[in-house]
Parts: C-alpha cells; sequence; structure tokens
C-alpha cells in the first residue's frame, strides 16, 4: 500500500516538471518572436513592446509561484497543517503586480475627518462659559497647560491620560475642551483637535480683537448688542461685578475706559505687548489686565452683559502690594492716582510730556509762586528786615500736573432763618479760580506758613478735577456736603491760562465726560461710589453702580455730590485768542468800564 502512494507522488511529479518545462519553451518560442518584430518596429512601438511583455512575464512568475506553492501543499500535506496551526499570522507572501497598487488611493488620518464631524458639539453650554476669572486648574490650582471644559465651564490642566482634564472628561462624560493659551479645541478621552467654524464666537470672547477701522468707529457707533442670554446691551456701557468692596475701583476703571486715545491704544495687544521691563518687575502684568479688560468692556459678541474685573483686581493688589484691597472699602481719588502712575512706568514712561500714552492724555504744566510768610507774634519791624532776606522772596517753579485739586468752602455751622443754607452750593468757576495765577492760599505747618498762588501754562487733552469733600484730622473724618454747580458743555479752561500761554493753545473749551459720585458717611469701610458716563455713540449719559446700569438725564447730574470729574477738549471750537499778540489779549480781557477810564 505505501509502495502504491510513492508511486502516485511520483508519477505527479513528474506530470508538473513536463508541464514547467513545456511553458518554458512557450515563452522562449514568444520572446523569439518578439524580439524579431521588435527589430523591425519603430521606437516608439518598441518600447510600448517592450512594456507589453514584461507585465506578462511578471503574470506568468506569479503563477508559476502559486502553482508551485499548491505542489508543496500536495508533497506533504501534515507538514502545511503544523505551519498553519502553529503560526496563523505567517502566511505565504505572494507577489503583486504594480498595476494593483496604481489602483489604490492612499487613506488620509483619520483624526483630521474626525475633527471635522466631532459628535459633542452640541453638547456646549455657552451660558456657563465665564472666561473673566483667573485661568487656574480647579484641582491643582496651577496656571500651566489649562484647559476649559465647555460643557460644564471649569478649569483643569493637561488633557493626558493622567491629566485632571482627562479624568473629568471619563467621569462626566464632558468631551470638548479648550486650551486657553493656544486657543484649540480638542475631544477628549479621545485626544484629536476639532477644527469647527461655529466655535469661533468662543474664541472671539476669550480674546477679543479689534481692527483698527471697528475702533475708529466705537465714538459714532449707536447700535445695541445682544448677549448669548437675550440682554440687549451697548459697548463700553457694561457694569463692572463688586466681589465684595470693590467699587471704588470700578467707578475709575469704568471712567478710564471712555477716555478716547487710552482706550484706543490698550484695545491693540501690539501697542505695549514689546514694552521690555527689567527682570522680576511686575508692573507689565498691570498693562496687560488693563488692555484685556477694555478689550471684554467693549466686546459687541459677550455671551452676558457684564463683566467682572477679577483679574485686574488681582493684578492691582499684587503690583500694589497690598495696599488696594478687593474687600475693603478705599478712595478712589487714592487708586486713580496710583493707577496712572504705576501705568506710566509700566510703559516705560518718564518726566518727558510726550514719553507715554498717559501723559499725552492727562499731564499738564502749572506755575507755583510761594513765598513764606513770617510769624504774627513778631514785632512789624522785624517782620520787615525778614521779608528782605532771599528766604522770604516769592520763588516761582514749573510743575507737571496730573489732576487739578479743587477746594470747597467750610459749609456754615448752622442754617439760616429760612432753612436754606442746609445744603450750601458753589459755583464751579469759583473753586477753579485757585489756578488762575492770582488767588492764594496759605499752607500753614507747625514752624511757619507759606502763601502759594497756581497758574496753568499747559492744557492736556482730557483734564481731571479733583474736588476736596473728605477733611482729616486725628479725630474722626468729616465730609462737606457742599453741591457744585458746574456746566456739562462749553467750559472754557483759558481763563486759567497765562496770556502768553493762551495764545500758544488753538481749544481751551471742555465738555464733561464722566463723573464720578460718593454716596454716604465718610471713613474706612462706609459709602459707596457710582459714576455718571457720556456715551458719545448716542449721546446719553448713563449711571453706572456695579451690575447697575441705568440711562439718566443731563440736568440730575449737577444735583449729586460729584468727587472725581474728567473733562474732555473740544475740537470744534478754536480758542479766539489764539495766535494773537500778548497785549491784544490783555486790552481784550480789560473791562468795558475800566477801560474806558
Amino acid at each position: 500500500m505505501a509502495d502504491d502512494t510513492v508511486k502516485v507522488y511520483q508519477s505527479q511529479d513528474t506530470k508538473q516538471v513536463k508541464g514547467i518545462l513545456k511553458r518554458s519553451r512557450d515563452d522562449e518560442n514568444v520572446a523569439s518572436k518578439n524580439s524579431e518584430s521588435s527589430h523591425s518596429l519603430p521606437r516608439k512601438h518598441k518600447r510600448e513592446h517592450e512594456d507589453k511583455d514584461h507585465k506578462d512575464r511578471q503574470t506568468r512568475r506569479s503563477k508559476k509561484s502559486i502553482d508551485s506553492g499548491k505542489a508543496k501543499e500536495r508533497r506533504n500535506p501534515e507538514k502545511q497543517s503544523k505551519k498553519t496551526h502553529s503560526s496563523p499570522s505567517k502566511k505565504a507572501k505572494k507577489k503583486i503586480p504594480d498595476e494593483f497598487f496604481a489602483e489604490i488611493e492612499p487613506v488620509q488620518d483619520p483624526k483630521v475627518d474626525r475633527s471635522r464631524i466631532c459628535p459633542y458639539l452640541d453638547t456646549i453650554n455657552r451660558s456657563l462659559l465665564d472666561f473673566d476669572f483667573e485661568k487656574l486648574c480647579s484641582v491643582s490650582l496651577s496656571h500651566i497647560n489649562v484647559y476649559a471644559c465647555l460643557v460644564c465651564g471649569r478649569y483643569f490642566q493637561g488633557r493626558g491620560p493622567k491629566s485632571h482634564a482627562y479624568t473629568h472628561s471619563v467621569q462626566e462624560g464632558h468631551h470638548v475642551f479648550l486650551n486657553l493659551e493656544t486657543h484649540k479645541f480638542y475631544c477628549l478621552p479621545d485626544n484629536y483637535e476639532i477644527i469647527d467654524s461655529s466655535l469661533e464666537d468662543i474664541i472671539y470672547v476669550l480674546n477679543p480683537m479689534f481692527t483698527k477701522h471697528h475702533i475708529d468707529n466705537l465714538d459714532i457707533n449707536p447700535k445695541l448688542s445682544r448677549a448669548y442670554d437675550g440682554t440687549t446691551y451697548l459697548p463700553g456701557i457694561v457694569g463692572l461685578n463688586n466681589i465684595k468692596a470693590n467699587d471704588y475701583c470700578n467707578v475709575i476703571l469704568q471712567a478710564l475706559s471712555h477716555v478716547s486715545p487710552l482706550r484706543d491704544y490698550f484695545l491693540q495687544e501690539q501697542n505695549y505687548k514689546t514694552i521690555q521691563r527689567p527682570p522680576g518687575d511686575q508692573m507689565s502684568l498691570l498693562t496687560q489686565r488693563f488692555g484685556e479688560l477694555l478689550r471684554k468692556l467693549w466686546n459687541p459678541r459677550n455671551f452676558k452683559a457684564h463683566v467682572s474685573p477679577h483679574e485686574m483686581l488681582q493684578a492691582v493688589v499684587l503690583c500694589s502690594r497690598k495696599k488696594f484691597q478687593i474687600t475693603e472699602q478705599g478712595d478712589s481719588l487714592e487708586f486713580m492716582s496710583w493707577f496712572l502712575n504705576a501705568l506710566h512706568t509700566a510703559l516705560n514712561g518718564t518726566k518727558k510730556l510726550k514719553s507715554s500714552i498717559i501723559n499725552k492724555t492727562f499731564r499738564g504744566k502749572m506755575r507755583v509762586f510761594s513765598r513764606r510768610v513770617p510769624p504774627i507774634e513778631m514785632k512789624e519791624e522785624e517782620q520787615l528786615k525778614l521779608l528782605e532776606t532771599d528766604e522770604y522772596q516769592e520763588k516761582m517753579e514749573e510743575i507737571p500736573w496730573l489732576y487739578l485739586t479743587c477746594d470747597l468752602p467750610p459749609p456754615p455751622l448752622y442754617p439760616d432763618e429760612l432753612q436754606e443754607n442746609i445744603i450750601p452750593q458753589v459755583p464751579f468757576s469759583t473753586i477753579l479760580a485757585k489756578f488762575n495765577g492770582i488767588t492764594e492760599k496759605e499752607y500753614r505747618t507747625s514752624k511757619d506758613s507759606t502763601l502759594k498762588r497756581f497758574q496753568l501754562t499747559k492744557l492736556p487733552p482730557y483734564i481731571i478735577v479733583y474736588i476736596k469733600r473728605f477733611n482729616k484730622n486725628f479725630f474722626v473724618s468729616e465730609k462737606n456736603p457742599t453741591i457744585v454747580n458746574f456746566p456739562i458743555k462749553n467750559i472754557e479752561f483759558g481763563d486759567l491760562l497765562d496770556p502768553e500761554m493762551r495764545a500758544m493753545h488753538k481749544y481751551t473749551m471742555y465738555d464733561l465726560m464722566a463723573n464720578i459720585i460718593h454716596d454716604g458717611e465718610p471713613g474706612p469701610g462706609k459709602g459707596t461710589y457710582r459714576i455718571h458716563v457720556l456715551h458719545k455713540g448716542t449721546g446719553k449719559w448713563y449711571e453706572l453702580q456695579d451690575l447697575h446700569v441705568t440711562d439718566i438725564l443731563p440736568q440730575m447730574i449737577t444735583l449729586s455730590e460729584s468727587y472725581i470729574q474728567i473733562f474732555e477738549l473740544r475740537k470744534d471750537i478754536p480758542n479766539p485768542f489764539y495766535g494773537k499778540p500778548v497785549y491784544e489779549t490783555e486790552a481784550e480781557n480789560v473791562p468795558m468800564e475800566s477801560s474806558a477810564s
């Protein structure tokens, strides 16, 4: 029986050998015929025949290899079955022709396809997104590589398999995250980038961008904007959140946000981003946070109609070394003075008037004339001798100023019979007469007293007037309730200038654009602040107190206890004394009766 099986296998092998030999002979005959015909054909047809012959040879070789593989399987089927059972992954390598590869198109990266059609975009909850607070991880409190969950609005660190964002996505089923630094969207835990144009509004709320054309139209645009929650608001007239007792900071930030040169400068980040500060200096953080706050206040595509100054106030606490706190009520004037000088320093400003945007906008100049007064207890002869010495001669110096301090007359202790002078009133021109160069004010010290008079020599584009209402002594601080009757438009500051300097100013007329009021009792932790602001696009006045925004009539503004006022220069009414000689201006200023006499 075994011999018969051997004979059968031998007969099958001889048949296969004979078939292979026959095919090789046929190939040689075909090749010889093709060679003969190729000698007679031109070069172009010759190449086509050679390519065709090459393809025919490859197909025949592949058939031979397949036939030989089948023959081996017939010879030893036991070994072949063992190989397949032992290593099923190892398969016989087949040579595939080049034509097969030419028809196959390359497959794209599946991540790119998935990023375009993320199935979780409908889970984003824009009403919970708030980018006003500090960008810290809610678990590790780290500010490095922070991602915002666009479903619940919380911040988490990282997106790797062991990160807090990855854990949150698995536990809560929240999949869409935003990198707060690179502004890229990711889907977790699949960890692929999401590219979708419907998410651009989220990036714009995180970091609003303003073009020059948009900035030029801010003061002439009267259109209302609609927030995501459906409320309407005017860009720029947006309430600021009072975290605890920071309303004294909010009113100053609101007022400065409507000063056009300052606002336009900080709306474009490239104006101050490249300014270099010494190593370890933290003042650059102040300019960065102030620019971010202004862009949020003037953003026409906000998700909500209010802004939280949390990051801005944290920078204030850090840069002022805890002089100004969020949790304690402070003085608006002290904060404004520090804040403007800190911005000037952070912008590498110097004593020159054009060294920074702060100096260009608010800095003016004045002459201070001072002379010492001898003590009253001395005899007249001794007083006359002292007045002849150099120490008691009048001295003059020119100094820059950031704001004008106006003094109020002391209120009456008792009302009159008709009960009319309970709340005294004073004209605005009376308190400004301090700076006309004629009125003298006495400044007393423990040793002697000095008489000073002030005269303005340069008017800035914006004038800040501080009305001194609080008087502090060793025992108690008192508030002067006197109401200042001030006009809202066409205030002439040129009368305070020296005649020579007045002829050098092209414009001297100003309009009120911001009015800060203090309500309540004086003292730390007492009283509140609110502000009246003019929106130039609509021409209407608005009252802002933290998150409350209401419109107000201009006639009601003068009835309040004003504390700080900001006036804007008008460039549509020229100065009538501009470019005239000094003697002409003096002659025009003299009254008619005295000149006639």
